[in-house]
């Protein structure tokens, strides 16, 4: 009891601390510090990734770390993931020894990142809380419809997910998304967003499940202590921040 106690007490105040930087960042509301923080993030989150994967190389730093620089010049970040896989796909033509799991970080989180960076670049820091408020929407949905009513197995690779959390976790998804949608959206528009979004989200944490089976590992890393690695924290976010980029550049 004491170490349920005490982990709990690690998991929330490691919560916390992320609440409290994530709102400072925010207001904050500077691309460089942005850019800076997700950055960050890239680093830690490819690091586990490469575990994930079971890749044992540098190189993916350093292909990633110059797309980074570049994105903070290049008023479209997510263009430039097509240009590193063109240079990958030359290099392993050329030399036909690059290791093609390499590949793997450039899709998953690199991505993701770049495409997170483009959401702010486009439609600033009030698109990144509103999908801050869908994807905790649908986790927070799913946990507590889970729990209560929760019976029917969702899929093999999450077997604590049951359909009829998932759908609970949409549907308060949906509904945070309506409320805290951003200006110049129609009721209409922010539904579909907010639905979809956290669709993509609910498949985003299935996916770093897999992974995390493939691996047969618990977590993707230890830096968040209580919560497990970047990657456990931002699985959701990673795609579902791609899917409300298209769909707000389809819609508004």
């Amino acid at each position: 009891m004491k170490e349920i106690i005490k982990s709990s007490s690690t998991r929330i105040k490691t919560g916390i601390a992320l609440i409290i930087a994530v709102l400072v960042i925010g207001y904050i509301d500077s691309f460089f510090i942005m850019w800076l923080f997700f950055g960050g993030l890239l680093v830690i989150a490819i690091n586990e990734s490469m575990k994930l994967y079971s890749i044992k190389s540098d190189s993916i730093f350093l292909y990633s770390g110059v797309l980074w620089f570049v994105a903070y010049f290049y008023p479209n970040p997510e263009d430039l993931i097509f240009v590193l896989a063109v240079i990958y796909a030359s290099v392993l033509a050329y030399t036909k020894n690059l290791d093609k799991k390499l590949f793997l970080p450039l899709i998953y989180p690199t991505a993701s990142f770049l495409f997170l960076l483009s959401l702010y670049v486009e439609y600033g820091v009030m698109s990144l809380l509103w999908l801050l408020v869908i994807v905790a929407g649908a986790d927070i949905g799913a946990y507590f419809v889970g729990r209560s009513i929760g019976k029917t197995k969702f899929c093999e690779t999450s077997p604590n997910k049951t359909l009829e959390g998932v759908a609970g976790g949409l549907l308060f998804a949906t509904i945070f998304g309506v409320i805290f949608a951003i200006d110049n959206l129609s009721m209409f528009g922010a539904v579909v967003i907010s639905l979809i979004v956290a669709l993509a989200s609910v498949f985003g944490d299935l996916f770093e499940s897999y992974l995390k089976r493939e691996a047969d590992v618990k977590d993707s890393g230890d830096f968040l202590p209580g919560h497990g690695g970047i990657l456990d924290r931002t699985d959701g976010y990673l795609f579902g921040g791609i899917i409300m980029l298209v769909l707000l550049r389809a819609i508004m």
